[in-house]
């Protein structure tokens, strides 16, 4: 898997409330969510967003409620990775299974700035930022983790499987 795309970079402690408030989960529509995306942190934020671009957090994003809807609402806005310094614990498992993918960098973060150009290649574990023209090492994801992210999510990845 290859990414590339423009940094949209926010801070510590992001939590599932700031990516999409209570008041706009009466819709799991993918897109609807997303044209609401971090509407909790910064009304707008969402409409200088291109599809593929990738947002970038600091430490815990993803902390609070457990709702599935944060994942897609990052999703639905057209970021189909995450990279942080780390993740809550229910987020990192939601993501993956809504298709979503996360990559965890720890102090590394602090290299990347909004705006900058990132490339992403998934099986090597390398992020290069095209813009500073460093390089990040990550863990590589494991084998059925990108089966999933490749599958469109756990759900979408089971139905496969037992059509097969």
């Amino acid at each position: 898997m290859h990414f590339s795309g423009q940094v949209h970079k926010v801070g510590d402690h992001i939590d599932t409330d700031a990516i999409i408030p209570a008041r706009f989960l009466v819709t799991s529509d993918v897109r609807e969510l997303g044209a609401s995306c971090m509407e909790g942190l910064a009304p707008g934020w969402v409409d200088r967003v291109k599809e593929g671009d990738i947002l970038v957090a600091g430490k815990n994003f993803g902390c609070g409620s457990s709702r599935e809807h944060a994942p897609l609402a990052i999703l639905g806005a057209g970021m189909p990775v995450v990279v942080a310094h780390s993740f809550a614990r229910i987020f990192y498992r939601n993501g993956f299974n809504m298709g979503l993918l996360l990559l965890e960098v720890g102090d590394q973060i602090e290299g990347i700035n909004d705006g900058d150009e990132l490339d992403i290649q998934v099986e090597e574990g390398v992020i290069t930022n095209v813009t500073q023209k460093t390089t990040i090492r990550f863990q590589p994801i494991p084998a059925f983790m990108q089966e999933l992210l490749q599958g469109g999510g756990l759900i979408e990845y089971v139905k496969r499987q037992k059509s097969a």
